[in-house]
């Protein structure tokens, strides 16, 4: 049992491509929420689970209550994994993918990544029993702020005549992206988890006929001449007298 947990560990920490390294130290892990904090903890997560459903425009209150029980409790249950497992309780060490120490970030994600999936499957079972797909993906984006969409919009602006084929294998992998990042609790780790899917969309376009490094780059290199030329004909025009 130790050696596959150990096993797991590794997978885990080998998944998180593209870390900054910087050396941790461990702290000691938060102080249990008191009662009245965890009342007002959940009210705030009750009420944003309430303005969540809303946006559906389900008009069914008995369905509206389900769902955003549902939500509620997914939400509570990441709060607790997280506040119950912070990021000392992974052992400092490197990580293999790139063999820098690991961030405190990294050990986070390992942390909560621990989680039984059974929190996970118990959400997506209960939304998607409840609501058709595009609205389960609405509730996905509002946990994720709408990191695809702004995601696929940003790779449409950098990759030049993004084919039909393109546009799918990457939207699929933010996809999948926003649906492991609705099990992390704030936005760095989320964050995190949607660069794991977008290292594997450059990985991608690279194997496929296309250069993400010069393609970013000659995004970065025309955005800097537009911003020039802005700012010298707004330098040349007549001043008003």
């Amino acid at each position: 049992m130790k050696k596959k947990n150990f096993k797991l560990t590794v997978i885990a920490i080998a998944l998180l491509l593209g870390a900054n390294a910087y050396a941790q130290t461990d702290k000691p892990a938060a102080p249990a929420m008191t009662a009245e904090a965890r009342a007002k903890s959940d009210q705030d997560t009750e009420k944003k689970a309430a303005e969540w459903v809303a946006s559906l425009s389900l008009n069914d209150a008995a369905k509206e209550k389900a769902v955003a029980g549902i939500i509620a409790t997914h939400l509570k249950a990441i709060r607790d994994w997280n506040n119950e497992h912070p990021a000392s309780t992974v052992p400092a060490g490197i990580n293999p993918a790139n063999g820098q120490p690991l961030t405190e970030l990294d050990r986070q994600v390992i942390a909560i990544s621990a989680m039984p999936k059974t929190i996970h499957e118990t959400l997506m079972t209960g939304l998607r029993q409840n609501l058709t797909e595009p609205q389960v993906e609405a509730i996905l984006d509002k946990y994720t702020i709408g990191k695809v969409e702004f995601t696929m919009n940003g790779y449409r602006s950098i990759v030049p005549n993004l084919t039909e084929t393109e546009e799918k294998v990457l939207t699929e992998n933010l996809k999948k992206a926003r649906e492991q990042a609705v099990d992390y609790k704030n936005m760095k780790q989320i964050s995190a988890i949607f660069e794991i899917y977008k290292t594997r969309n450059e990985q991608y376009l690279n194997t496929h006929g296309r250069n993400w490094h010069e393609m970013f780059k000659a995004y970065v290199d025309a955005a800097k001449a537009k911003k020039a030329a802005a700012a010298k004909t707004k330098e040349s025009a007549p001043k008003a007298q």
